[in-house]
């Protein structure tokens, strides 16, 4: 009956959603994860107040300065000023105000750099795992998702199964650092070899093949660690930013998509962007949110409490049984599954209100993802479930519920 009633492209959609979306909305868990006392890891939902100022930032840029306060807004000036100046400061590249395309939050940013740049039938590569919504984002612009594993060992990506899988028919390569779920900063030597490979790449295919950086994580590093981009290592490289994981507001949508100011033709790319913002309903952020940019960029959530979060629930996963590896950035960890059918460990552990994202949602089965957004109550909570449910699966002592 779908086939009858919508188009052909959103049914391919929904059939490259079904998974995800049945969990979401569709699976008994999806009410109880809403229930008082329960323990939802599943999501990067925020479970605390925003960070100080954050509302009191909006309230201020609310008060309208002039009649024209509340116009339509696309990319305002003085956003995209202040965000090629905290680029410039915080990666040391040269971006520039006309480069910057102010998008609702970095999924907004992803649509219009496949919108602008990817004709049905071209193909866009990315790693495994991904984020959930890469494939239906493609397979909605008409372009074919062609999928590539991470080494298994140190998820890093696999270039040899990069450059295997590029076709003259590829367009595009999203690579999302640090990575959701699995945590993984990129190294230089990769982003390099990545880079070669596609100038080898474009100049026998006779086009650009472009890189779609992903980075909305990219403030949320632990341990001090450098942040490494594909901008600073190949010129024909969009990055995608938002700013609602750092802000941990992810209902208000606000991000940008960047041009790498090395980028040949980018005076095209950046007409082809606003164009299809334009198409796709008017897809910039609203006008109070643009201007309050300035002082949101000075923002964030406490980095030093989130790193604790993460090093608490390593400690207390892995002393109860867990193998599960020290995720760079992101507020995601990801452990394997006890039991190879990773969908039915985590229906195990929502029986104790617990509840988190199987892997094989994120096309990596035998794991599952959990959300460190939580606060330390819930944490503190939920770690004796986690070891019990454990215990349950593997016939240790202590396998009973915990109350």
């Amino acid at each position: 009956m779908a086939d009858k009633l919508t188009s052909k492209r959103i049914t391919a959609v929904r059939d490259s959603q079904r998974g995800f979306w049945n969990f979401l909305t569709h699976a008994d868990s999806a009410k109880r994860r809403k229930q008082p006392g329960a323990l939802d890891f599943s999501l990067g939902n925020p479970h605390e107040m925003p960070p100080k100022g954050y509302v009191e930032t909006l309230k201020k840029w609310t008060e309208p300065r002039h009649p024209r306060w509340f116009n339509y807004v696309t990319n305002d000036p003085g956003a995209q000023a202040a965000v090629a100046a905290a680029l410039r400061a915080w990666r040391g590249i040269p971006f520039e105000p006309a480069d910057i395309a102010m998008t609702t939050g970095a999924f907004g940013a992803i649509a219009a750099a496949l919108h602008a740049l990817v004709d049905p039938g071209q193909e866009v590569i990315f790693s495994l795992p991904p984020w959930f919504n890469y494939e239906s984002m493609i397979v909605a612009v008409g372009g074919v998702p062609v999928k590539v594993r991470v080494d298994p060992a140190s998820f890093d990506l696999d270039l040899g199964a990069i450059a295997a899988a590029i076709t003259p028919r590829t367009r595009m390569v999203i690579v999302n650092t640090p990575n959701n779920p699995t945590g993984k900063i990129y190294p230089p030597e990769t982003l390099q070899g990545l880079a070669d490979l596609l100038t080898r790449a474009s100049a026998e295919h006779g086009r650009p093949i472009y890189i779609l950086s992903d980075e909305p994580y990219s403030r949320l590093v632990f341990d001090a660690k450098p942040l490494h981009s594909p901008t600073a290592y190949y010129p024909n490289t969009l990055l995608a930013y938002s700013y609602g994981k750092t802000l941990l507001t992810p209902g208000e949508r606000i991000g940008y998509l960047a041009l790498a100011p090395s980028m040949p033709g980018r005076e095209v790319v950046r007409e082809s962007i606003t164009l299809a913002q334009i198409v796709c309903g008017f897809a910039f952020p609203n006008a109070i949110l643009q201007y309050a940019i300035g002082d949101l960029e000075t923002l964030s959530i406490d980095l030093d409490h989130l790193q604790r979060k993460r090093d608490r629930l390593l400690e207390g996963l892995r002393a109860a049984g867990y193998d599960v590896h020290r995720p760079e950035g992101t507020f995601f960890l990801l452990p394997k599954s006890p039991i190879e059918d990773d969908r039915r460990f985590c229906e195990l552990l929502a029986e104790d209100d617990v509840f988190v994202l199987p892997g094989s949602i994120c096309e990596i089965p035998g794991y599952f993802r959990i959300a460190f957004t939580a606060t330390d109550e819930m944490i503190e909570r939920a770690l004796p479930k986690f070891a019990a449910t454990m215990a349950r699966v593997t016939n240790r002592p202590g396998a009973a519920r915990p109350g």
